[in-house]
């Protein structure tokens, strides 16, 4: 497949070793775009290269920290010696980390103290290093591809930019308090930057997923069996469409909010592609 908008544009795709983004990019490899793959590990880029060379595609793995100033100019670098400048940039690495999440909903008396049982990790006992991890990867691992491959969109007066948000950005989920943190503040960004560079010709707009399948989420709301656990019950009761997201089910909306032909007068906001769970009290 070839859509005529993305046809030979570069479109730089970061977390695309992982489940949503790596569908992410090969759509738009199929739509047309030459596409440069970013993650921590050339592990998890190479396949998702491959399978976009295989068919028929362009793409350009460049592993690299997206926190790291410096990592990501050299992916820029990269990216314009091999295509040429980037015109589409897709923020979606990020992420939690096990440290950085509770395994209470509310506070127990017995965290942050000498007879805390093991197994019991409430907000006073997370570590503040793991929780700002979190936050670095989730926010600055998006803000500084922005100003990386922003600057040069903007110089050449056209491009957008999308980045990835969470059910987590419009209200607070259980058990997460630093991805909440994180996602909520990559709307915010989302909105200052769209009208920064609204002037300059570049669109910023993000998604929201909502529960998706993937390694991670797989371990938290299902069990052994393939079965509900009882958080990923409480997810479905909330999930008026009554599945999980599948990455096929983003990829539309992506290509929608990418596309200048079709979503031209489109910046600054985060759509949910999440089943109806916003929606939904569960009231």
């Amino acid at each position: 497949m070839s859509d005529s908008f993305f046809r030979d544009r570069v479109a730089v795709v970061t977390g695309a070793g992982g489940t949503l983004c790596s569908a992410v990019a090969q759509d738009l490899a199929r739509r047309g775009a030459k596409v440069v793959l970013v993650g921590r590990t050339a592990a998890k880029l190479d396949p998702v290269a491959g399978a976009i060379r295989a068919a028929g595609g362009d793409a350009l793995a460049c592993p690299a920290d997206v926190t790291d100033p410096a990592a990501v100019e050299a992916v820029r670098r990269a990216a314009e010696a091999e295509f040429g400048p980037c015109s589409i940039l897709v923020n979606g690495a990020g992420g939690n980390q096990p440290d950085a999440v509770t395994t209470t909903t509310e506070f127990d008396a017995r965290e942050g103290g000498p007879d805390r049982p093991d197994g019991l990790r409430g907000f006073f006992d997370l570590d503040p290093a793991r929780f700002l991890d979190v936050i670095r990867a989730n926010t600055m691992g998006t803000v500084i591809p922005c100003r990386v491959f922003g600057l040069a969109m903007a110089r050449e007066g056209r491009g957008a930019i999308l980045n990835f948000a969470s059910m987590n950005s419009y209200h607070p989920l259980t058990r997460v308090p630093a991805y909440g943190i994180a996602k909520a503040g990559v709307v915010n960004f989302t909105e200052w930057l769209a009208a920064y560079l609204a002037p300059a010709g570049v669109r910023v707009n993000a998604v929201a997923p909502g529960f998706f399948l993937n390694d991670r989420s797989r371990r938290i709301i299902l069990d052994a069996d393939g079965g509900l656990t009882e958080r990923g019950a409480r997810i479905m009761a909330h999930t008026p469409m009554r599945r999980f997201g599948e990455a096929a089910d983003l990829l539309g909306c992506v290509a929608w909010l990418l596309d200048d032909e079709r979503a031209g007068f489109v910046t600054g906001v985060t759509i949910p592609v999440d089943g109806g769970f916003q929606s939904a009290s569960g009231v």
